[in-house]
């Protein structure tokens, strides 16, 4: 390797690494705080959290790593232009090309990495992560009944409007859905208010509600009194619920119990997943087309002779009938019942697409995460080849300009990726083109940039543009300083 490369790499893994150390603290300072809900008030120590914290940090990589290569190029080659190196290296005939050339052939390295990293560590750490998550819920979770949601309190579910008073104590408009021994969802009970009046971290929850009515569901062998009587109502001024905590407490954090969300696959994995997915999701379309046809329509040809032939489609109803019976009352339950038939259809209609949509947008999630882990390396590429010849135009090293472009940048880049994903989800576009426009997008600029920073053009030249405006600003600041004097 010669002085030149070396010396030009080292700059760069320099402040590389450096960049990359600061954006990932900012960045775990954030995650800490977006989850502190589910962190405070749960009595863990901090090897629990700092597990918690590296299990989420590989899911950061591909944010992360992209930003600061973007960021250490435009400075690296922003002070070599600032400091006159790049004008010492060009008089010795060496051009951007050649000074860039062991910096791509890294970058290519760099993002054969990022794939495996992709491919084998982020699953790994978003089994543990998202399970970690689930298992920290259990833990005390008096605490964590939040407002306007349902929360999960082993054998019954409670939703809270609103919290108020000393410790969060006092309640407000409660529904608790109470499963009974048979593990089914029989007791529904609403208060107008309530209070917790043990303390939230013994092993036993004593909550008091006021003024509502309990609801559950009655179970009887006859079918007669079922039809009858579907469930009993008791209203009460004040219900004591004692809940046992004592299960939440003894919770194994290191348990992983799901193990097959699309984010938790490798390749091979999701491949297989979305060959499944689309065969199951084509054979239910298909039943579902061929059931509806045939309890919607019948279809009867009857041919009159060589030359022509007659149609008559009807409904199963035969609410075309009243054409051949002039009495009014046919016609009014011929047309009634068409009128509900066709609702009932539309109703049954309207519910299947919402599945159907939900089915493809499960299968639209494995695509886009399977092209990401191929996104990646070529993301490294593309920034650097934007970051490098921009920084040599501008010529302008440190963290000021350096760092607003490239804040600008990665994040038009970033957020055009994030809405077409947004838009493939649903499938308004295809996965795949969702997957890669921020990278069909951002090509041609770093083509162009690279080819004006190797032609010595410099940046496009916009004074047509701010001369007129430094003109009226001039004009109007001298007539000012006129009538002061």
């Amino acid at each position: 390797m010669k002085i030149l490369d070396r010396y030009i790499i080292t700059e760069y893994l320099i402040r590389l690494v450096s960049v990359f150390g600061i954006c990932m603290l900012i960045f775990v300072i954030q995650t800490f705080w977006l989850f502190f809900d589910e962190l405070a008030g749960k009595g863990l120590d901090i090897s629990i959290i700092s597990k918690f914290l590296i299990y989420y940090l590989p899911k950061l990589f591909p944010l992360i790593l992209p930003l600061s290569i973007l960021l250490a190029s435009l400075m690296t080659f922003g002070s070599l232009s600032e400091n006159y190196e790049f004008a010492a290296i060009k008089s010795s005939g060496i051009s951007l090309i050649r000074c860039i050339t062991p910096l791509f052939i890294l970058h290519i390295f760099l993002g054969i990495g990022c794939y495996f990293f992709a491919n084998n560590v982020i699953p790994s750490a978003e089994v543990k992560s998202f399970n970690l998550r689930r298992n920290l819920a259990k833990l005390k979770p008096a605490i964590a009944i939040r407002e306007g949601v349902f929360n999960d309190l082993g054998r019954m579910n409670i939703r809270v409007n609103k919290k108020y008073g000393q410790d969060d104590r006092l309640l407000e408009d409660i529904i608790i859905h109470e499963k009974t021994s048979d593990n089914k969802n029989r007791i529904v009970i609403k208060a107008s208010r309530g209070e917790l009046r043990s303390e939230t971290t013994d092993a036993n929850l004593q909550l008091v509600l006021f003024d509502g009515n309990r609801y559950e569901e009655v179970l009887s062998n006859k079918p007669l009194e079922k039809i009858r009587y579907h469930h009993t109502k008791t209203s009460f001024e004040e219900y004591i619920m004692n809940i046992d905590l004592s299960e939440f407490n003894n919770v194994d954090l290191n348990k992983e119990s799901y193990t097959s969300t699309y984010k938790m696959q490798k390749i091979n994995q999701l491949e297989e997943s979305i060959d499944s997915l689309e065969k199951e999701y084509e054979k239910k379309r298909d039943i579902f087309s061929e059931n509806f046809l045939k309890k919607s329509f019948t279809n009867k040809i009857t041919l009159l002779d060589e030359d022509s032939f007659k149609i008559d489609t009807i409904l199963n109803s035969n609410v075309l009938n009243f054409v051949k019976d002039d009495m009014k009352w046919r016609k009014l339950r011929s047309v009634e019942f068409a009128i509900n038939s066709v609702g009932e259809a539309i109703r049954n209609l309207e519910d299947k697409k919402r599945t159907f949509f939900l089915y493809q947008k499960l299968l639209n999630l494995h695509k886009i995460t399977l092209n990401e882990k191929y996104t990646i390396i070529f993301s490294c590429i593309l920034l650097f080849l934007i970051g490098a010849p921009l920084g040599s135009i501008i010529k302008k090293g440190g963290l000021g300009l350096p760092l607003v472009l490239s804040i600008i940048i990665f994040l038009s880049y970033h957020y055009i990726g994030i809405f077409a994903k947004n838009a493939a989800e649903d499938n308004s576009i295809s996965p795949l083109i969702a997957s890669w426009v921020s990278t069909i997008i951002f090509s041609p600029f770093a083509y162009v940039l690279t080819k004006r920073a190797s032609s010595d053009k410099g940046s496009i030249n916009l004074d047509f543009i701010s001369l007129p405006f430094n003109w009226l600003y001039d004009k109007f600041t001298g007539q000012i300083s006129k009538i002061n004097s």
